[in-house]
């Protein structure tokens, strides 16, 4: 058996791994933030980005990821949906950075639970690097562990994704008075556009490839 130094290293090691590959500039955190700032359904969005990570966290860690690995074409047939979605989702992120005016929550994000899962469930999904970061990254780091060590770290990078998405999700409320003016609203849909038109090309030459 471990003593428990050796098991909360394992966990400090998937927390680690998961925070760097999880705190990043991506889809899932633009479209939370966005939905925090409207304090509108961020709760939900930032309980479902964490519960899919979670599944596919385990998914890599507990072996699999081999799965991705011998279908690749998988991975194209998502990244062309994905490519899709992201350039719709920034189109409309562009419009409403040209139309507004004032702060108008009704033209930005999702108007309803549906929709905002609908979306978030698009956004990871159709998104390819969610499976190889998450599945098969995390999954290669934590397959290293022996087994009785590999629950540990997954508990260690699970707890980070709950941890980014739940207080990025608390934060967009501290960040809400400096969106009371138009122009800070048309810098972050300007800012949402962007990483969504460029995840859209990342993936375009990835799928090109």
């Amino acid at each position: 058996m471990q003593d428990s130094s050796t098991q909360f290293s394992v966990l400090l090691q998937g927390f680690l791994t998961g925070a760097v590959l999880i705190i990043a500039i991506g889809s899932q955190n633009a479209f939370l933030l966005q939905q925090g700032l409207l304090r509108r359904f961020h709760w939900q969005i930032a309980t479902l980005c964490s519960v899919l990570d979670t599944l596919l966290i385990c998914a890599g860690v507990f072996g699999l990821g081999m799965l991705v690995k011998q279908y690749p074409q998988s991975l194209k047939l998502i990244s062309l949906f994905g490519v899709v979605f992201l350039l719709i989702y920034g189109y409309k992120a562009l419009r409403s950075a040209m139309n507004s005016t004032t702060l108008s929550p009704g033209s930005r994000g999702s108007t309803s639970l549906k929709a905002a899962v609908l979306t978030t469930l698009a956004l990871s999904l159709l998104n390819p690097h969610v499976y190889l970061d998450t599945v098969l990254l995390i999954g290669s780091v934590g397959s290293q562990f022996e087994s009785s060590l590999r629950p540990w770290f997954a508990v260690g990078a699970v707890s980070a994704s709950f941890l980014w998405f739940y207080s990025l999700a608390h934060a967009a409320r501290w960040l809400a008075p400096f969106f009371k003016k138009p122009i800070a609203w048309r810098i972050l849909d300007l800012s949402v556009c962007l990483i969504m038109w460029g995840l859209a090309l990342n993936l375009m030459l990835r799928f090109l490839a």
